[in-house]
């Protein structure tokens, strides 16, 4: 089948990177697979510049064609092909990217100067499938042709999730700030622009690795990748307690007793219980002890952090 064969219609392969349903969400354009955009604007030829890319990284390299004249050169060296907002609505371009046999991200698209409705989008994902190629990634970056220009319908992404059973990509502006709502919204990775800055990068990891862990069932098959979902949800555990700590030593100065003087255990059990219906497999018997040494931890924070001040 094709050089990234497709797992099932919920899972696709690119490269050594797979993304789909109850997987870990993917960062597209950071750590987890690079995306190169081509110009078609009299520069250096195609070829030299997606064999220099594929040569300086040795992930998964997505490359996005200018014109089908580029598809000779992505068939010889990516992973997988992009096809952007300006070209999506082309169905001789999105047939002729499907017949390369790679895995290929679908971008929602603009037709005669408006983007695209969810129906004539998933027009060109039925282009792509009548090729024979299944391995297809939808991509909403609502419409714009630029990826600093991101502007995604999460709504519409969703939808089309639904509808497809595709796994589907959130295209980020330049700020990221939609990264968290759009893992939240079902997004089974992030596109990020070829050239986005540390900060976008960071934002979109944060939210692949927290917000995806509060939100995102996951159904590993393999140790590794059941310790990568554990270490996931581990670093929301971590970002929360910190939190807590914060909140915790905001309470310690409101109250008129603080301390471990002052804590009321009434309080904590029904703290416990409430959890409990939360994480029914733990219970409170087993919380109780967990939650004791969390609030006893933030109150030594206190204490030593009151101490601090007092000393300067």
């Amino acid at each position: 089948m094709s050089k990234a064969a497709q797992l099932d219609r919920d899972a696709v392969r690119i490269g050594d990177l797979v993304i789909g349903d109850g997987l870990p969400v993917v960062v597209v354009g950071g750590q987890d697979a690079r995306w190169l955009r081509l110009r078609g604007d009299g520069g250096p030829p195609a070829d030299g510049v997606v064999a220099e890319a594929r040569a300086s990284w040795a992930g998964p390299l997505l490359v996005e064609p200018a014109s089908a004249a580029d598809l000779p050169a992505v068939a010889r060296h990516a992973d997988g092909v992009v096809i952007g907002a300006a070209s999506a609505c082309d169905p001789v371009l999105v047939r002729a990217a499907a017949r390369l046999g790679l895995p290929v991200v679908l971008q929602r698209g603009v037709v005669g100067g408006r983007t695209a409705t969810l129906e004539e989008w998933l027009t060109a994902v039925d282009d792509c499938a009548a090729e024979g190629n299944e391995a297809i990634v939808l991509c909403e970056s609502g419409g714009r042709a630029e990826p600093e220009d991101a502007a995604p319908d999460l709504g519409l992404m969703r939808a089309a999730r639904e509808r497809t059973g595709r796994p589907v990509l959130a295209g980020l502006g330049g700020d990221g700030a939609l990264a968290g709502a759009a893992v939240a919204a079902g997004a089974d990775g992030l596109l990020v622009g070829p050239g986005a800055s540390a900060r976008v990068l960071a934002t979109a990891r944060e939210a692949a690795t927290v917000v995806a862990a509060v939100v995102r069932p996951e159904a590993p098959e393999t140790l590794d990748a059941a310790r990568g979902a554990i270490d996931r949800v581990d670093a929301a555990l971590a970002t929360l307690l910190e939190r807590r700590a914060g909140l915790a030593g905001r309470i310690q100065r409101l109250k008129p007793v603080g301390g471990f003087r002052g804590r009321d255990m009434e309080r904590e059990r029904r703290l416990v219980e409430a959890m409990a219906r939360r994480a029914p497999s733990l219970g409170a018997g087993l919380l109780a002890p967990i939650m004791n040494a969390v609030i006893e931890a933030g109150l030594r924070l206190s204490e030593e952090t009151r101490n601090g001040e007092e000393r300067r």
